[in-house]
């Protein structure tokens, strides 16, 4: 493993450090009693504490020193004084332990008392300190000089992405927006409960992927030596417990779709599904509005939100808009009664790719989403879609090539989906016999047969309305972000390239250092930080190449030296 200089040097402190006879990684219960935020909030003069977090900065003045705390809800500043930490003779506490073995990013524990420094700020004294966890890698924190420019600031997204422990130490708002995150799944399990549905649990792992149309992830269970799929969408099995008559059933799913990867999708997403006894989409599209108009007040305080470049309102009550409506608007083409010939030239007339495989289905949906769906940026119900884009939903009751089912939405983009579900075991079955005829010719997303679940609604099902909303889409627009990979911990990455290990020198690992920290930078002025001798320096950038750490190109200006990926 190739360290830098700074975790050589840390790892020597840790060394030294139990060498003190104390424990880097000590196992005992710290006594917390308080917190960054309780202490402003709270404060009281001379008050006793105790407190624990990272050290974040440090300003040692001699025998006295200011620092920052950083734990769960913030920072906090606090003072260490030298005759306050070792009344006594034996000075090491401070002398040695605080100014030389600890660094920033160490996990400390901090007893001490509250008081008020000449400007103002509430500041713990420190009488005691323990160190809780040493950090061996110094954090990516950005520096700022004396006329307030910064620098070295953590925003590549791919390192973000994939060190998101680190993002969440050194951008606090970072934090802030999967605390919102929370806070909506919060107020929408709320808001369920309070009508009286169940929050309920249904399998990941299924031997059918039913309840949506696309490409599942497949797996192979040894003991029963069967296939087995990822989840795609929980409905089918949350239908089946209002056959077993539950009322109101909802869950927060993970759902795996084997699919590509944007902006707005990942392959691991968590959706939200509720299924309603007794109910229709009309009824639903009501539903939803209340229920987004509530979360987004219990998110952000208002139901304004931010995205972009729109600004988005999501009180009730939303627009109504037909899929047929839409495409008529915005292309000029009527797809009522059109034939699967029909659709598949308008489509290409429009410019829009296609192929033998897509059914009226696919046609309708892929002119809609290029043609139509950007214009909706205000929260917006598109309803009645064509029957041949809703295998599980029910027949409109006034135009049978139709379905009672809407889509929400926002910013041209869907976040909800809601039918009046099909309960006519009889239909359901041609229904999924049509999709299998896709499957035949070739659509990878087609929906499977799942004849258990027809067995189900044999046993009847009451007429009932489902909603599936996208918890990560909806995050995304009350926190104005761009991208899905931001409103979740862990997106899914590319595997991290990794450098062969190889044998440096002390020179080598110095020059690659000063390197690493901008990528790329004129050879002569790498030549002259490192501050070595033409005969030294040959010999250290001819071993960097050679062990594919750096690369030297010729611009028409001049040598540059960069970091190889």
């Amino acid at each position: 493993m190739q360290l830098s200089e700074q975790e050589l040097v840390r790892r020597e402190k840790l060394t030294k450090l139990r060498e003190l006879g104390i424990n880097p990684y000590p196992a005992d219960l710290y006594p917390v009693d308080t917190t960054s935020s309780m202490i402003k909030k709270q404060f009281e003069e001379g008050k006793k504490v105790v407190i624990a977090g990272r050290l974040m900065s440090r300003r040692i003045q001699g025998k006295a020193s200011f620092a920052e705390l950083q734990d769960a809800d913030g920072r906090i500043q606090v003072y260490f004084n030298r005759d306050e930490i070792c009344p006594g003779e034996d000075k090491t506490a401070y002398n040695e332990v605080y100014k030389k073995l600890l660094d920033i990013g160490d996990f400390v524990g901090i007893e001490g008392e509250l008081f008020t420094t000449q400007v103002g700020e509430p500041t713990v004294m420190v009488k005691k300190f323990s160190l809780l966890s040493k950090a061996l890698k110094p954090l990516p924190l950005p520096k700022t000089d004396a006329e307030g420019n910064t620098y070295d600031e953590f925003n590549d997204p791919e390192l973000r992405y994939r060190q998101r422990y680190a993002d969440l130490v050194v951008n606090p708002h970072v934090k802030d927006v999967f605390v919102k995150r929370t806070k909506l799944f919060n107020a929408m399990r709320t808001f369920f409960n309070k009508a009286g549905y169940f929050e309920v649990e249904t399998p990941i792992l299924q031997p059918i992927p039913g309840g949506a149309a696309a490409r599942p992830f497949v797996t192979h269970h040894n003991a029963l030596d069967i296939p087995l799929y990822m989840r795609i969408a929980n409905e089918l099995y949350l239908k089946r417990l209002i056959v077993g008559g539950f009322d109101g059933v909802y869950e927060f799913s993970k759902n795996f779709r084997n699919e590509g990867m944007d902006r707005t999708h990942n392959p691991e997403f968590t959706a939200m599904e509720i299924y309603v006894a007794y109910k229709d989409y009309n009824w639903m599209m009501e539903f939803t509005e209340n229920l987004l108009e509530y979360c987004a007040m219990e998110v952000n305080g208002t139901t304004k939100a931010t995205f972009g470049e729109h600004k988005v309102d999501f009180k009730a009550p939303y627009p109504r808009v037909t899929m047929t409506d839409a495409i008529k608007e915005f292309t000029g083409f009527d797809i009522t009664g059109k034939s699967e010939a029909e659709l598949r030239e308008a489509a290409k007339d429009m410019g829009i790719e296609v192929d033998d495989s897509m059914g009226k289905g696919k046609l309708i949906d892929e002119i809609f989403g290029e043609k139509c769906e950007g214009n909706f940026i205000q929260p917006t119900f598109i309803t009645d879609y064509p029957k041949e884009m809703s295998p599980l939903c029910k027949e409109h009751r006034e135009n049978p090539e139709l379905t009672e089912r809407f889509e929400l939405m926002v910013c041209g983009k869907e976040i909800a989906n809601a039918y009046s579900e099909l309960n006519d075991p009889i239909d359901q079955r041609e229904r999924f016999e049509a999709q299998l005829k896709l499957a035949d010719r070739g659509d990878d997303e087609a929906m499977f047969i799942d004849h258990d679940f027809l067995r189900a609604l044999e046993y009847g099902m009451p007429p009932t309305s489902g909603l599936g909303i996208g918890m990560d889409r909806l995050v995304m627009f009350l926190t104005n972000n761009q991208s899905i990979q931001e409103v979740l911990f862990f997106p899914q990455m590319k595997p991290e390239k990794t450098k062969p290990t190889v044998e440096l020198t002390a020179e080598e690992k110095a020059v690659f250092t000063i390197l690493e920290k901008v990528a790329t930078m004129p050879l002569a002025d790498l030549k002259s930080q490192s501050g070595l001798s033409n005969k030294k320096w040959d010999k250290t950038i001819k071993g960097l190449t050679k062990n594919g750490l750096a690369k030297v190109t010729k611009t028409d200006d001049d040598l540059l030296v960069e970091v190889v990926d």
